[in-house]
């Protein structure tokens, strides 16, 4: 009974994100064949978060494919960037997202080796990474910088998660927007340790 009932639920986790039966990975199945509680709470957690009010289904599924081509998961990318196209996004939003998270990987190095070092010369030069996309982006100024602290977060850089979060506070970006967005993104990483 219990196999059963599990199996649903990874199924329904899977299908939340745009996966299918066939892609239980083998860790999802370690969870499915010992009745492993965490699966619900799982299911629950990317469900809610997907599902969240201040986001619209094609920034949710962005964001996805933020955290997916950051973790480097090619399945769950092409899942997510279906699942925005088919909620309205073209394919210029979507090389946006995989450019932004490509430029916040060089930031969030960068400026992790900065604030970690804490030396004059690190801190006073010029960064020297060239960072035209962030000046008109085809997503938004506001959504840019929402994928850019999402993508700063995951990758654990203090320095940009500040910057970030302080660029939309004077965007206007309600801050239960940028937690309903932070949450999206680590629900998901957490979701790519099992796929």
């Amino acid at each position: 009974m219990f196999a059963t009932t599990n199996q649903d639920t990874a199924v329904q986790l899977l299908e939340a994100v745009g996966l299918t039966a066939a892609e239980i990975s083998g860790k999802l199945q370690a969870l499915v064949n010992v009745d492993a509680r965490y699966l619900k709470d799982l299911k629950i957690n990317v469900t809610n978060s997907l599902a969240a009010a201040t986001l619209t289904k094609k920034e949710a599924y962005l964001i996805g494919l933020s955290v997916a081509v950051n973790e480097k998961n090619v399945t769950l990318q092409q899942s997510f960037e279906k699942l925005a196209l088919q909620e309205g996004a073209n394919e210029k939003e979507v090389a946006e997202v995989i450019s932004c998270t490509s430029l916040m990987n060089a930031n969030n190095v960068y400026y992790r080796f900065r604030h970690f070092v804490n030396k004059e010369f690190y801190t006073s030069t010029p960064a020297g990474i060239r960072m035209s996309i962030m000046a008109n982006p085809v997503v938004g100024k506001e959504f840019f910088e929402l994928l850019s602290l999402v993508v700063s977060a995951l990758n654990g850089c203090e320095m940009c998660v500040t910057s970030h979060e302080d660029a939309l506070l004077k965007h206007g970006t309600e801050q239960q927007r940028v937690l309903d967005a932070v949450r999206l993104g680590a629900v998901l990483r957490s979701l790519v340790v099992l796929l």
